[in-house]
């Protein structure tokens, strides 16, 4: 999913995608602790992942919060 894909999202709807992305990012770790794990690039692309989220949802936050302040 890239950044174009996540801005067309409502923020509920990243902020439930945020939501996943971290549980994945948790089973993974518990995977690479008990030896489960074999494809360690997987993690690093998770966590990419949930900071493409993060940014996409900030600018999301801080453009709302300007149209607000912007209607005054």
């Amino acid at each position: 999913m890239d950044a174009n894909e996540i801005r067309e999202m409502s923020t509920d709807a990243i902020e439930s995608e945020l939501m996943d992305a971290r549980e994945e990012l948790m089973r993974l770790r518990f995977q690479r602790a008990s030896g489960e794990l074999t494809d360690f690039n997987i993690l690093s692309a998770t966590r990419q992942k949930i900071a493409r989220i993060l940014t996409v949802l900030n600018e999301k936050i801080s453009s709302e919060g300007a149209e607000v302040e912007g209607e005054e």
